[in-house]
């Protein structure tokens, strides 16, 4: 069953990273426009599927991480604000029958992303 999802986690802490905001939003006209917003849970993962089966269409997304409230909200050994606030990760669906899976790995000062299965 086609779907997108993702799973967030904070390489700092060795733990998946709960109560990150997350912001889906889809290109058109030029334009990205705001589809949803979800929250990870404690595995860092979201509770529903950023796009099911419904929902998911070929085009160009973006999910916006809001890392730098989680790291303030979440860390007590941060002596100052965390290098990152926001990451866009900017990708293209093309074939809306497949799953595509975006993770996240995150610290205050770095982050990586890949097409996760």
């Amino acid at each position: 069953m086609p779907k997108l999802s993702t799973h967030v986690l904070d390489t700092a802490s060795g733990q998946p990273a709960a109560g990150v905001r997350i912001d889906l939003s889809m290109l058109a006209d030029g334009e990205y426009h705001l589809l949803k917003t979800l929250h990870t849970n404690a595995d860092g993962r979201t509770d529903e599927l950023l796009l099911d089966a419904e929902t998911i269409n070929a085009g160009q997304y973006e999910l916006l991480f809001h890392v730098g409230v989680y790291f303030i909200e979440s860390s007590s050994t941060l002596t100052q604000a965390p290098f990152l606030d926001q990451v866009p990760v900017r990708f293209t669906i093309v074939d809306a029958d497949q799953n595509y899976h975006v993770p996240l790995l995150i610290s205050p000062w770095s982050y990586a992303t890949y097409r996760g299965s």
